[in-house]
């Protein structure tokens, strides 16, 4: 019998690491910091490790930054010697990218293998921080956690990651203005990531297709009734129309900012105040135009005994990914609600670059 963690346990354990500023150590042998949380004593003391640190960034950011990312899809960029946590920070950080745009030379590096430190990123992704990281490497990854009472991670398991299964944590009913026969359920992913929750209206058949939603969660537009997105007008469009049909499901999944969290969603926000558009924003800050992961809404469904889905959507990438999953989509259900002079360009926007059907 053993309590240490397994594999899952200490990749949730690194996450919530990164974000409080702690190292953590790749079985690779990289020590790893989060530029967002990064401090000087910890920046400082990273650079007494050896003398090839990297400060890493994903090809979206490099492309802003004018840097060659010789490794596709990230860029290492040689720490120079005066280097400080303010420069690394705007590396990262596009907020005043267009008041200092020069930020370099930057030397990126073309040598040695990458694959570690794009794992570094992804673990960095996943706590829901900027995708850039401070890297140096120890010759005993093992002996260096030990000593320093860090977390040890697998590369290989941040490298090649699984959709966490998903475990039903409690339902009651729940009666709402959509239907006084209504149920929410609650699902927690075993990575101890964010809990997702499958609103049931009515008593949908599991023998039939099913009227459903997969919705991100918005904290803008579903709480604050934000006019910048459509997401308040769809949630509240959904749950109407399935109301009315009599049953139906809506996946509320905690994907906020298309899989970014709420943090980087403000920053793209700011970001569109200096006049980028959606998509634009989100390669400023490194991310790829959507990160969200709708296998999610796949298992719930499942776990909840439906097989066929007509799906609420505008968005193709939805379908196919639920088919993907081994559900049948028979049927493409329009949901366009929301539109006003503040979200046009938003709109637009998915509809140009995204491929949403407007």
């Amino acid at each position: 019998m053993t309590f240490a963690p397994d594999t899952t346990e200490r990749l949730a354990r690194a996450r919530a690491d990164l974000r409080t500023g702690v190292p953590v150590v790749m079985s690779s042998g990289l020590v790893i910091l989060a530029v967002e949380t990064l401090t000087k004593d910890r920046f400082d003391s990273l650079r007494s490790i050896g003398p090839d640190p990297v400060l890493a960034i994903t090809g979206w950011r490099a492309h802003t930054l004018k840097a060659h990312a010789y490794d596709g899809d990230i860029a290492r960029i040689a720490l120079p010697s005066f280097a400080t946590v303010t420069w690394a920070r705007s590396i990262a950080d596009p907020a005043d990218d267009l008041n200092h745009p020069m930020k370099g030379p930057l030397k990126t590096l073309r040598d040695g293998p990458a694959g570690p430190v794009h794992a570094a990123i992804s673990l960095a992704k996943s706590a829901q921080l900027l995708p850039s990281v401070l890297c140096a490497p120890v010759l005993d990854p093992k002996s260096f956690a030990a000593a320093n009472d860090l977390t040890l991670v697998s590369t290989d398991a941040i490298s090649d990651p699984e959709a966490s299964p998903l475990t039903r944590v409690v339902h009651a009913g729940l009666p709402m203005d959509a239907s006084e026969a209504g149920r929410v359920h609650i699902f927690r992913p075993d990575d101890g990531g964010e809990e997702h929750y499958a609103i049931e209206i009515g008593h949908p058949d599991r023998g039939k297709p099913v009227l459903a939603r997969l919705h991100s969660a918005c904290f803008t537009g579903d709480v604050l009734g934000s006019l910048k997105c459509d997401c308040g007008p769809q949630l509240r469009g959904a749950m109407a129309q399935m109301g009315s049909e009599g049953a139906g499901v809506l996946l509320y999944l905690n994907q906020e900012g298309r899989g970014i969290g709420l943090a980087n969603k403000m920053r793209a926000y700011s970001l569109q105040d200096q006049g980028f558009d959606t998509v634009e924003a989100n390669h400023r800050l490194g991310f790829a135009d959507d990160e969200r992961d709708f296998r999610i809404g796949g298992e719930i469904l499942q776990k909840m005994g439906f097989s066929q889905v007509r799906l609420l959507t505008n968005n193709p990438a939805k379908i196919a990914k639920l088919e993907s999953c081994g559900l049948d989509v028979t049927e493409r259900v329009p949901l366009r609600v929301g539109e006003n002079r503040h979200n046009q360009a938003y709109l637009a926007t998915k509809a140009s670059k995204s491929g949403h059907l407007l």
